[in-house]
């Protein structure tokens, strides 16, 4: 890989980290929403860094022999640049950079949730606030399934509340509604699922809004809810944000 084409790589790429954090939310897909300054900051700077190595060496390289025939500080006739080429398999490293640009890959979903089978540890049983007046409550899962295992006032008991997240299928033919959650970016991923009963599981990874109860049991047991209504939802723009289901109009 030759000079120029490096010179071209590096400001591909900083435009690229620009693309999905500044002027798109594709960001959100892999890193948290506080990371997205650092990601500006670092396409910034890639982007200024390939445009002072293009204006130091003359970017495109000018290839004309001296006037008067002969090299230049290197006798090569080339004007002294040093024209020493990068591996060949470097040229691999244009596909993430273009794919940053005109490719949107999706968020994770429906697969990486399903493989999460551990159930949460239950906790210390405690006091949580009222829920408030209305019906239904918009929850988010995170808050619904703390006030399943340990809620000692048992607010949910009676109460119709309103969930949003995205569909994973369950193996024995059932279906969780879950959200991914992150701590810094999408490799340390980790499910919030909620068993739906009483209703036909709908397309796997697609978001939908489920209206219902807390189905009775043990709270040792798995956290499920009974649906008195799913109905699809647009995806939001952060979906590793555990967030409530906005008012319905």
């Amino acid at each position: 890989m030759r000079r120029n084409v490096q010179v071209l790589l590096l400001v591909l790429s900083g435009a690229g980290v620009l693309h999905i954090s500044l002027l798109t939310d594709v960001c959100l897909r892999f890193v948290k929403e506080g990371l997205r300054p650092a990601l500006v900051l670092s396409g910034a700077v890639l982007v200024l860094l390939g445009l002072v190595a293009a204006a130091r060496d003359g970017f495109p390289y000018d290839r004309r022999p001296p006037a008067d025939g002969r090299g230049g500080a290197g006798g090569d006739g080339c004007h002294g640049h040093d024209h020493a080429r990068g591996p060949g398999i470097a040229w691999l490293l244009f596909f993430p950079a273009l794919s940053l640009l005109f490719f949107t890959p999706p968020a994770l979903g429906a697969y990486t949730a399903a493989r999460e089978t551990g159930a949460p540890s239950q906790g210390p049983v405690r006091d949580f606030p009222p829920l408030p007046e209305g019906s239904p409550v918009p929850l988010t899962l995170t808050e619904f399934q703390l006030r399943a295992r340990q809620d000692r006032s048992r607010s949910l008991e009676d109460r119709t509340v309103a969930l949003m997240g995205f569909v994973t299928p369950a193996p024995d033919g059932g279906w969780f509604l879950s959200r991914l959650l992150v701590s810094c970016c999408a490799a340390d991923s980790r499910a919030v699922k909620i068993r739906v009963r009483g209703a036909v599981p709908p397309p796997a990874d697609s978001w939908v809004r489920v209206t219902g109860r807390r189905h009775p049991g043990p709270a040792s047991r798995e956290v499920a809810i009974d649906a008195e209504m799913v109905r699809p939802v647009p995806e939001p723009v952060n979906p590793y944000q555990d967030s409530a289901p906005p008012p319905t109009r």
